[in-house]
């Protein structure tokens, strides 16, 4: 992608995996504790929405736009390098990723200090994402319908999260279901009534999506998932749904951060209420 300003030694091209990696130390330097291993799932869900902005040859910024289709877009990873802020590059980086999907909805899950920012861009808040952290308070003996998803079950644990994104995202998540993160799913009666991911990050571990039709379901899944994991656990849970907040709170855990789920354009309808952690901060 060239510089609209020619001559200026500035460019904005596609990340290869190692440029990721950075943009992802740099989301770790921000304290957003990304996951060991989310680049390459980041980009299997679309492998030309991470953008690097370079002086010259030095990477000064990122961004990624994540298209799911013609139709919707998921905004994140913007971060310009704590030296050169304040230059114009984040307008730069700015404009680039949203020209990657200029007539569809763009989600974002934005810090507090660049909401109103995104605002005046012409996103509209849909609701906050608290993240709660700890360590998990025991919540009794194992549920028999939580069990291990394989490769047998994961057609249906696929369906299963289609009511929940506003756009097919196979790819993205038959790489998140794998590569040694812990999946369970809930099934009753024959069907998958539930599921989570659980993934180790470089601060203890992180649960999402948690998507199950009540608490009481979320919280099996949720013991299912942390069981004789070390350390504090984290999970993004959407504020309007009453009953997740509930639940971190009696597990013990604690708000550490939030962020303002906002879309540019028609915000989708998604089932909050069933929504017990949302799947990442990055991709949505």
């Amino acid at each position: 992608m060239a510089s609209p300003h020619p001559g200026d030694g500035i460019s904005i091209r596609t990340m290869s995996p190692a440029e990721l990696g950075l943009a992802l130390d740099w989301a770790a330097a921000e304290g957003w504790n990304p996951g060991l291993d989310d680049g390459a799932c980041f980009r299997a869900a679309d492998p030309g929405g991470f953008l690097m902005l370079h002086d010259g040859d030095a990477p000064a910024g990122s961004i990624s736009l994540v298209r799911y289709g013609e139709a919707f877009g998921f905004l994140g990873l913007f971060i310009v390098r704590p030296d050169r802020r304040g230059q114009g590059l984040g307008r730069r980086l700015w404009e680039a990723g949203l020209g990657r999907l200029p007539g569809g909805t763009v989600g974002l899950d934005g810090v507090v200090e660049q909401q109103g920012a995104y605002a005046r861009a012409g996103f509209v808040l849909a609701h906050r994402n608290v993240r709660f952290s700890g360590t998990p308070r025991p919540s009794g003996p194992p549920d028999p319908r939580v069990v291990p998803v394989d490769a047998a079950l994961l057609p249906a644990v696929l369906a299963f999260d289609r009511r929940f994104f506003p756009a097919p995202r196979e790819a993205f998540l038959r790489c998140w279901l794998g590569g040694g993160r812990g999946v369970r799913a809930l099934v009753a009666d024959g069907a998958v009534a539930g599921y989570g991911v659980v993934r180790a990050c470089r601060h203890g571990h992180k649960v999402g999506p948690l998507f199950a039709p009540d608490a009481d379901a979320a919280s099996a899944l949720l013991a299912g998932l942390v069981a004789g994991l070390p350390g504090p656990v984290a999970l993004d849970v959407p504020e309007p749904n009453g009953a997740a907040v509930r639940l971190a709170e009696t597990l013990g855990l604690s708000p550490v951060f939030e962020t303002a789920r906002m879309y540019r354009g028609a915000a989708p309808g998604l089932p909050l209420a069933e929504t017990f952690g949302i799947t990442t901060f990055e991709l949505g």
